[in-house]
């Protein structure tokens, strides 16, 4: 028996397979890049959350790299993908603080800084794509 002769829900699709690698990809790099250059993400930590903005930066570094580790394991990949979803939509008030905090910015960054706020959604659209099975 050939992986095409099992039903739909017992195999990955090989759409779901790619959507999955690529983003363990991405969640990896953004979670190491948390770490690596900090200061980047403070500044888009809305000020309404408590503690501060490094920790918030460290925590959500440390999210992408569980969240990257979970998706790229096909047994909790499902889960994974769940929360990296979850997760996308979680991040949007950074985003949008960000767009704010740069509008007095030159043009092309303010687009820039806004083009990442509908962004979410085809993230969230992806992770729950990685997510499918078959």
């Amino acid at each position: 028996m050939s992986p095409s002769d099992l039903p739909a829900s017992s195999a990955s699709s090989p759409s779901s397979g790619r959507a999955a690698r690529s983003l363990v990809v991405l969640l990896l790099a953004a979670g190491v890049a948390h770490f690596a250059r900090p200061r980047t993400f403070d500044a888009i930590v809305p000020r309404s959350l408590p503690g501060t903005p490094r920790a918030w930066t460290y925590a959500s570094g440390v999210a992408e790299l569980a969240l990257g580790a979970a998706v790229a394991a096909p047994r909790t990949r499902r889960i994974g993908a769940l929360a990296t979803a979850g997760f996308f939509v979680a991040v949007l008030p950074a985003n949008v603080k960000m767009a704010v905090d740069w509008r007095n910015h030159p043009a092309p960054y303010r687009a820039a800084a806004w083009a990442r706020v509908p962004l979410q959604l085809p993230l969230v659209c992806w992770a729950l794509r990685a997510g499918r099975r078959g």
